[in-house]
């Protein structure tokens, strides 16, 4: 039986406004798009911000801050 996997709804290069939910127990901010993780370094909670993916991967991603 094969399980329905779906596709990450961001790319590396995206650029987005999103909110930090939550601290990554590595103290990255931790945002969502979609029910989706992504890692954000140096965000702080409750922040809004622009960011960048630079990594997706299966079940998450990583982006960077975007000045």
């Amino acid at each position: 039986m094969e399980s329905f996997v779906r596709e990450p709804p961001v790319s590396v290069g995206d650029i987005r406004t999103v909110k930090i939910e939550a601290i990554g127990s590595g103290g990255d901010g931790i945002a969502k798009i979609s029910g989706f993780v992504i890692f954000v370094p140096n965000a702080k909670l409750n922040d809004e911000v622009t960011i960048r993916v630079t990594k997706v991967l299966r079940k998450y991603a990583f982006a960077e801050l975007v000045e």
